[in-house]
């Protein structure tokens, strides 16, 4: 068995300020006597003294002065009287997964103590153990590693030190119900780029599905390239597009992107959510600022409010952009004392643009299977799309993307080249007509059989140098079956010689 160690005995520490009131308060009750001759026993009732307690405090000023009538702390203070081993196991049934409660604590170790003959301790020494636990050490115990990583370990918080160094993308439901196109009520959710520097939103987008590769390259596209709303001028290029891991961050399509971009992709560990915390504080002004005034606003926990939903997706995507450049980049931050937009455009910042519209549409675009061309045109989502240009590659593999905010026309590849843009008549406000494809077709017919003849002819002109002249075949006359079948001929009565 193990002993405590001793003590130590140390000098006394300096009175407090509520130990030099206690002493002046003292001092206070003496002074009659010490200065004035009261005797002690008038100057102890006067003031509402115990008599044995104001001759306490007189031998202890007569000892030490004004600070002997401080109220000095016990020399036991701290310590328990509980054998060391129950003080250890208290703590380590403390730390238990999950957590024990207090009186669970005491029954057990109360068994442990009975059974090695030692002094059970009481409950308030149990519960003043449990408090005095690091709380640290009690979050990784029972909480695990996780949540203890969230709470106590020490984050460096990185800000950019210019525009569009450093970009962040996340997802949120939001708490609002629209309008279906069939007039079902759903949730959408919101996708949001931000600035890491000056706090400006690049881009945002409203979507009914869950977030996918799809829908984020669309909002990476609308950052990126220039805005048509007046008074938004956030663009360019970031050098680092920061995500958490979610699949639609981290899909090969969006890693080529940002190879030919020169963007750097940077995800946060899974379930490890770190340096976000810019984007989620602009959810929540989503939610309290523009959503809490919309009709079919239903925040988390209150009763479900679907009938009310009246906005239609472009309705909301239209609202939120209106609250943020109105109202979010007007507004002063409180950690960079500055308004977003104002923040990112100030010292004349250029941004780095793409060299073309054409290659920013390759976040725009998604790339489909490879789809062949049928005669009448690509079929491609139940629905067929038709061009000219196509008559001449019936038959032939070619790459679809599309842009699926408008399904009307895709745009074809063949052998890694732009072929054409076809047109789904359907949907299509420009239709193209029979006229045009009867042309391609003859068009391309003709050429075809320029090339054919040329071939034959040029294969009969050499097959015939080779073999010389041909024999001029002897007429052996019509067989007897010929000629019958010729007289029958003339015989019959057919509709077509009347």
């Amino acid at each position: 068995m193990t002993t405590p160690p001793a003590i130590r005995p140390s000098e006394p520490a300096a009175p407090d300020d509520d130990q030099r009131d206690v002493a002046l308060h003292r001092w206070r009750v003496l002074r009659p006597h010490l200065e004035d001759g009261v005797p002690l026993a008038a100057a102890a009732r006067t003031a509402g003294v115990p008599m044995r307690t104001a001759q306490r405090w007189l031998a202890t000023h007569r000892a030490g002065g004004l600070a002997g009538l401080a109220r000095h702390p016990r020399s036991d203070r701290g310590r328990r009287r509980v054998q060391p081993e129950l003080e250890l196991l208290i703590e380590g049934l403390a730390l238990r997964r999950p957590a024990p409660t207090r009186a669970v604590i005491h029954r057990q170790v109360s068994e442990v103590a009975a059974d090695h003959g030692w002094a059970s301790p009481g409950y308030r020494t149990v519960c003043d153990i449990v408090a005095a636990l690091d709380p640290a050490l009690v979050c990784l115990g029972t909480e695990g590693a996780k949540r203890y990583s969230e709470v106590f370990e020490l984050v460096h918080r990185r800000e950019a030190d210019a525009p569009n160094e450093i970009w962040q993308a996340d997802d949120t439901e939001l708490d609002l119900w629209v309008r279906t196109p069939t007039g079902e009520p759903a949730r959408p959710w919101l996708t949001v780029i931000l600035d890491d520097h000056s706090r400006a939103v690049a881009a945002h987008g409203v979507v009914l599905d869950a977030p996918n590769t799809m829908n984020t390259a669309l909002v990476l596209r609308r950052a990126i390239w220039r805005k048509t709303e007046p008074g938004w001028q956030v663009c360019g290029i970031p050098e680092v597009f920061y995500t958490d891991h979610g699949s639609d961050f981290t899909s090969r399509h969006l890693e080529q992107v940002a190879a030919e971009l020169n963007i750097r992709l940077v995800t946060s560990l899974p379930g490890r959510p770190r340096g976000r915390g810019k984007v989620e504080r602009f959810f929540d002004m989503i939610n309290t600022m523009c959503l809490a005034g919309l009709p079919g606003y239903a925040p988390r926990g209150t009763p479900d409010r679907a009938e009310q939903a009246q906005l239609t997706l472009p309705d909301l995507h239209e609202a939120i952009g209106r609250f943020i450049t109105t109202t979010y980049h007007q507004r002063v931050h409180s950690e960079t004392r500055q308004p977003p937009h104002a923040r990112w455009i100030a010292g004349g910042f250029l941004p780095r643009m793409p060299d073309s519209l054409e290659q920013l549409d390759l976040l725009l675009l998604t790339v489909a299977k490879p789809r062949k061309i049928h005669p009448d045109g690509v079929h491609l989502f139940g629905l067929r799309y038709l061009d000219p240009t196509l008559t001449a590659y019936v038959g032939e593999q070619v790459t679809v993307r599309y842009d699926p905010r408008d399904l009307a026309e895709i745009r074809l590849f063949h052998d890694g080249a732009f072929l054409a843009r076809a047109i789904c008549p359907e949907m299509a406000g420009t239709t193209i007509s029979l006229r045009e494809i009867l042309a391609a077709r003859r068009r391309h017919r003709r050429d075809l059989t320029a090339t054919l003849t040329a071939r034959r002819a040029t294969v009969d002109e050499l097959m015939t140098l080779r073999a010389g002249p041909a024999p001029i075949p002897a007429d052996p006359g019509p067989t007897p079956l010929e000629a019958n079948r010729g007289r029958a001929a003339h015989q019959l009565k057919l509709y077509a010689q009347e």
